[in-house]
């Protein structure tokens, strides 16, 4: 008995000698096995970008591997838009961001930043063959391409007469000015200087570095605890030698001295915005949107107009005895429905004149133009299924009765079938046309300002994403329901019987 109470009882001083352990290790490193969601956007090397095996690659994400390891926690990279990075921020949807972020009094309302990481700058960007512009004074009344939501583009706005042109990285706006389709790219400076170095960039040139002085800092959410951790991180890194060792990789040079601290205090949270605050602040951007909208309309306007013509004949070419023709048809709508839409713009925009070019042809598209005809090819491959899907629809013996009376196969086509089919088209059309003006929202990603890209630009000044874009859908909603009602009402005058049984009532 007095053997077996000798065991119990040493059993249990193990035990709780053990457990006294396990909560002494979780109060002395209580970050211990954290992992952090961080947001970066990797298309802005040398900072941030894919290899070539598609990881990431850059000096941020060695730094914050460094941060990570030196304050004891995991890392969980996730990929987004960088005009979409403090949105999430402030969702909390990710932890924190490294993605080269400007520290800014403005966002600093909305987001908190680490002590300063990396010292960079603005710099301008020309082709070798442009004698004219020499600095920044001398972009006036010049097209400028920059990426939306960064200090180049707020940069960019203070120049006299400019016409500015937003993507949505760094390496497409570099893309417009080797298009020629702008004359300056205002951008960080190490990243053009890296692409032109790597031989990335042939025939651009650097004229002016460092416009303005500038830092990157690590982004959270306001008030996060995971602040004060990556700091420390960070402060560990600079003291003991390995953020030189990362940045010599990059940069081949020693790292110039951080400030400790920013430039001004981070600001404390003011609250959740109230509900007439987010109502003003829709108010206040309605204007703008409508400008967006009518530019969307214009798009859907005329995309579906070329695309019903060139849809009708193909269509009807689809149901040719000829099987040559009847196969590049075929071949033709099973591109453009098999490939996303955003890929035929890119390859449309900035595709076709890097091609053109590389034979010695000097060619570049208007935005409008390239919208209109990237948006009509795609149309015309759906609208040609309705078409043929209606032509068949017909009873067969229509088509022997017009030929009994004399007519041509056009005539049968013009005065017959077509006539009854595009009737039966008419629904179908009608989700053609508001999927249509939806999608021309893809147009964007070639900055032309339609009703997102409206939107995309006021969040980029006022980081409010969620009112901003509850705007952008409430308008999107009123246009397709306008379209619906003129869709049901054009159905309802084409339908003789309908009509008919309305003027009855």
């Amino acid at each position: 008995m007095v053997k077996f109470g000798f065991r119990r009882w040493l059993y249990l001083y193990v035990f709780v000698g053990f457990s006294c352990l396990l909560l002494i290790s979780c109060a002395v490193n209580p970050s211990a096995g954290k992992t952090l969601r961080v947001a970066t956007e990797p298309a802005f090397p040398p900072f941030e970008f894919q290899g070539k095996g598609g990881e990431l690659q850059g000096f941020s994400i060695d730094l914050m591997n460094a941060i990570a390891i030196a304050a004891n926690f995991k890392v969980s990279f996730q990929s987004l838009p960088f005009d979409g990075i403090i949105p999430a921020l402030q969702a909390k949807t990710v932890d924190t961001a490294i993605s080269s972020i400007t520290i800014t009094q403005e966002r600093a309302k909305t987001i908190s930043f680490s002590r300063p990481y990396f010292k960079a700058g603005l710099a301008i960007a020309i082709r070798a063959d442009n004698q004219d512009i020499t600095g920044f004074d001398s972009l006036k009344n010049k097209k400028i391409a920059v990426q939306i939501g960064t200090t180049g583009a707020a940069k960019a706005k203070s120049i006299p007469g400019v016409q500015i042109r937003s993507f949505d990285s760094a390496p497409l706006a570099l893309q417009e000015l080797l298009n020629s389709n702008v004359d300056a790219v205002i951008n960080d400076a190490p990243v053009t200087l890296y692409a032109i170095n790597t031989g990335n960039l042939q025939g651009i040139k650097v004229v002016q570095q460092l416009l303005t002085e500038e830092f990157y800092g690590i982004a959270t959410a306001k008030n996060s605890p995971n602040l004060t951790l990556i700091n420390n991180g960070l402060d560990k890194l600079l003291k003991n030698g390995t953020y030189s060792q990362i940045y010599q990789k990059w940069f081949k040079v020693e790292p110039p001295s951080l400030p400790a601290k920013l430039p001004f205090e981070n600001q404390t949270n003011a609250g959740a915005p109230k509900i007439l605050t987010s109502i003003g602040v829709i108010l206040q951007a309605f204007p703008s949107l409508l400008q967006g909208a009518l530019v969307t309309l214009q798009l859907t306007i005329l995309s579906v107009v070329f695309g019903l013509i060139g849809g009708s004949l193909l269509g009807i070419v689809r149901l040719s005895h000829i099987t040559p023709v009847r196969w590049l048809a075929r071949a033709y709508v099973d591109f453009f429905r098999g490939t996303p839409l955003l890929v035929q713009i890119f390859m449309i925009y900035f595709g076709l004149p890097a091609i053109l070019q590389e034979f010695g042809l000097t060619f570049s598209f208007d935005r409008l133009s390239a919208g209109v005809i990237a948006l009509s090819l795609n149309s015309t491959a759906y609208i040609a299924e309705v078409v043929r899907a209606g032509i068949q629809s017909i009873e067969p013996g229509q088509v022997e009765a017009a030929k009994s009376l004399g007519l041509s196969s056009v005539q049968t086509m013009s005065y017959v079938i077509f006539p009854q089919a595009f009737r039966r088209m008419i629904p179908p059309l009608g989700n053609e046309f508001i999927s249509l003006l939806k999608d021309t929202s893809l147009v964007s990603v070639i900055g032309f300002e339609e009703l997102l890209r409206k939107g995309q630009l006021i969040v980029a000044d006022n980081y409010r994403a969620f009112e901003i874009y509850i705007g952008v859908a409430v308008v999107y909603l009123c246009l397709t329901l306008l379209s619906s009602q003129a869709f049901s009402r054009l159905e309802v005058w084409m339908n003789p019987v309908k009509r008919q049984r309305k003027y009855d009532t």
